[in-house]
């Protein structure tokens, strides 16, 4: 679903999945017309994937109609539930949710987890942690959760020590050990795939790997864990609209087993049903 903190927010790619209209986008657009029109802003793999899934088919048995518009960058879809561009969005974890609402006061709600999709190391350079070669260069998230995340990876596999592993903020300032003396570059979460060839290993966000066709299961050479993980991908609207019929619907329709089978089926453990 990364900036130290996204403070330049890459621009929305205007790339919008016509299940059944266009969304425009605007900054002070009306208000949905249609009680039963959900405009939802989404990451491309896998959340527009299983949006799609659910619009074509159970969406549309429920009598909803959906409008999707994918955003390549983690920062404009809060601007736009915010400012009611979006009525809901589902790209981000809640540590990720807690940051920005801290940053920016906005009034948001959870609807439901939906996924997780499992952090991964990749590296083209070498087969295994152990490999890392001593001064290695490491690219990891720069956005706060996804830095921490990435870091109690490699804490957890043996690589570098942490102060305190639980610290969900935890930045290079917080390693107490790093046997290999590595380096660590914090970049864009979006451009840690662009910039592999240049890096000994990157911790990877998992859709990220999935739009570079890297399949965490397969391809990384270190991969989070599932159990006890709070980073489950979440559906989130505004405070507001926290019970509304539509949205609570769309909650439960991609939380229903033909959405899990879907997911199970598709990425074969590379996103993990998480509700």
């Amino acid at each position: 679903m990364s900036r130290k903190f996204l403070k330049v927010a890459a621009a929305a790619a205007g790339l919008v999945l016509a299940l059944t209209a266009c969304s425009s986008g605007s900054s002070q657009p009306a208000a949905s017309a249609d009680a039963n029109t959900i405009r939802i802003g989404v990451s491309p793999v896998p959340h527009a994937e299983i949006i799609k899934f659910v619009a074509d088919g159970q969406a549309k048995d429920a009598g909803l109609k959906i409008e999707v518009t994918e955003f390549q960058d983690y920062v404009q879809p809060n601007v736009a539930l915010n400012d009611g561009s979006l009525d809901a969005n589902y790209f981000q974890h809640k540590p990720y949710l807690d940051e920005q609402v801290k940053q920016n006061g906005y009034k948001f709600a959870v609807i439901t987890p939906v996924h997780l999709e499992p952090l991964g190391v990749y590296s083209q350079k070498v087969k295994d942690l152990n490999s890392l070669p001593t001064g290695g260069k490491i690219g990891v998230p720069n956005d706060p959760s996804n830095e921490a995340r990435a870091l109690k990876l490699l804490h957890d596999n043996g690589v570098i020590q942490l102060k305190d592993p639980n610290n969900l903020n935890a930045t290079p300032l917080d390693i107490a050990q790093n046997p290999k003396n590595l380096t660590f570059s914090e970049l864009e979460a979006a451009q840690l795939t662009h910039s592999l060839p240049d890096l000994d290993a990157a911790v990877i966000n998992g859709n990220y790997a999935l739009q570079a066709n890297l399949t965490p299961s397969k391809d990384a050479i270190a991969v989070e864990k599932a159990e006890g993980n709070p980073y489950a991908n979440v559906l989130v609207v505004k405070e507001a609209d926290a019970n509304k019929p539509s949205l609570k619907k769309l909650g439960e329709l991609l939380c229903s087993q033909a959405t899990k089978d879907f997911i199970n089926q598709k990425y074969q453990g590379s996103v993990i049903p998480a509700c």
